[in-house]
């Protein structure tokens, strides 16, 4: 087969890896801190088939200025980074048009109509068990408004993917979840909705796979050199082995080594925060989200985590915990029986200004392939996401509904 360098081992990078064993390649996977926690080791373990509405939409605009009025909103940004996020911005803004909403939707919903299966599969190929389980999901809410936006958001999944729902009352909920003491005006509940076991140790799996059947390198790639025999990564400015081929999966810092291969790309920094409990005697059922609020609470097989929400800002600015105490100040509302304490975190989510993932080829070398940009989605679409990757290293055409997926939509 192909002699492969994947740069990144957080899940996107870690899944296509696997995938490109499991195909029979030669794969080595280089990252600046294999050993580290990744943005991924922090995702609410959600697999979360239903969403595929991208964040900008006409009606997220109309909120837009009072969620930025609450430095502990749903939606925020650091303003000293404004300048520097001004292009993602702009096109942030820019995509929120009902073509372009309709456009991100088919493309998400293209994705996701797979990635249970692929999940399925990947995990064959690495030979690991027992960490999928169906949950489902309901999300409370404050008011009847709320409720009927999200019934209409759940009526457009059930046409595009078949996934069933229910308008549920607030007893109802409260017999499903009985942690919910507080007031709510009710909720609406979602079986498809699909759990990892832990996120992070999903990802150990997928690494020590790689450790086994491939390789798995310390070092951080800051260019990629090309010629005609091949490609080879610069680790830490010294040339290393030439590949056939290279994956980009470096998450938010994909963006320099685009850049540095002459490509223009969108790829910012979406912030999310969390605090997770390990020894509360109890836990929820389910995993809730909390719309009016933007987080969710969701139950691993050793904890509960609390988190969500969304920071724009730079990569090097400093996290703002503050953002993951006022999430939890807002779940007691709800679950007053919520103790102090937990362990706070931040990760850092790289996103396109349209909500979607860049799967592709580079344009101007079509050795390279992208894999990034999945935003709060990097856990459910990496299974899909590493099939597509397979895909692509192969030298021929790729598929046209993968169009939506270029690079291309920068140049």
């Amino acid at each position: 087969m192909a002699r492969i360098a994947v740069i990144g081992a957080g899940i996107i990078g870690a899944a296509a890896a696997t995938r490109l064993i499991g195909d029979g390649h030669d794969v080595t996977v280089y990252d600046a801190d294999p050993d580290g926690l990744p943005t991924s080791s922090g995702n609410a373990a959600l697999l979360a088939f239903p969403e595929i509405a991208p964040i900008a939409s006409p009606d997220m605009l109309t909120a837009v200025p009072r969620w930025l009025l609450d430095p502990l909103g749903p939606l925020t940004l650091r303003w000293m980074d404004v300048p520097a996020l001004m292009p993602w911005l702009l096109a942030f803004l820019g995509s929120a048009t009902p073509a372009k909403v309709a456009r991100t939707r088919q493309a998400l919903t293209m994705l996701m109509r797979t990635a249970l299966r692929d999940h399925e599969d990947l995990a064959g190929i690495a030979g690991i068990s027992g960490h999928l389980r169906q949950t489902g999901y309901i999300s409370v809410h404050d008011s009847e408004a709320s409720i009927k936006a999200a019934l209409h958001e759940a009526q457009s999944v059930e046409q595009a993917l078949g996934y069933p729902f229910e308008r549920l009352s607030a007893e109802t909920a409260r017999a499903m979840v009985p942690q919910l003491e507080g007031a709510f005006a009710g909720a609406v509940h979602q079986p498809i909705y699909w759990m990892v076991s832990n996120p992070l140790t999903v990802l150990r799996q997928y690494q020590a796979f790689v450790r086994t059947r491939g390789s798995l390198v310390a070092g951080r790639v800051t260019a990629i050199r090309r010629n005609a025999d091949g490609l080879t990564p610069m680790v830490d400015g010294a040339p290393t082995a030439s590949f056939d081929r290279v994956v980009v999966a470096a998450g938010v810092w994909s963006r320099d080594l685009v850049r540095q291969l002459g490509t223009r790309v969108l790829l910012e920094n979406e912030r999310g925060y969390n605090t997770t409990f390990t020894d509360l005697g109890w836990n929820l059922s389910m995993p809730v989200g909390f719309a009016d609020h933007g987080f969710i609470a969701s139950p691993l097989v050793d904890g509960l985590r609390v988190g969500g929400a969304v920071e724009l800002a730079r990569p090097q600015t400093s996290p703002n915990y503050n953002r993951a105490k006022a999430m939890r100040a807002k779940m007691r509302r709800y679950v007053p029986s919520l103790p102090e304490g937990g362990t706070q975190w931040m990760g850092r989510r790289p996103s396109t200004p349209d909500s979607l993932p860049v799967i592709s080829r580079d344009p101007h070398e079509p050795r390279v392939v992208y894999a990034f940009g999945h935003g709060h989605l990097g856990l459910t679409l990496s299974a899909v996401t590493a099939r597509l990757v397979a895909d692509l290293v192969k030298p021929k055409a790729p598929e046209a509904t993968l169009a939506p997926l270029s690079i291309n939509r920068f140049q």
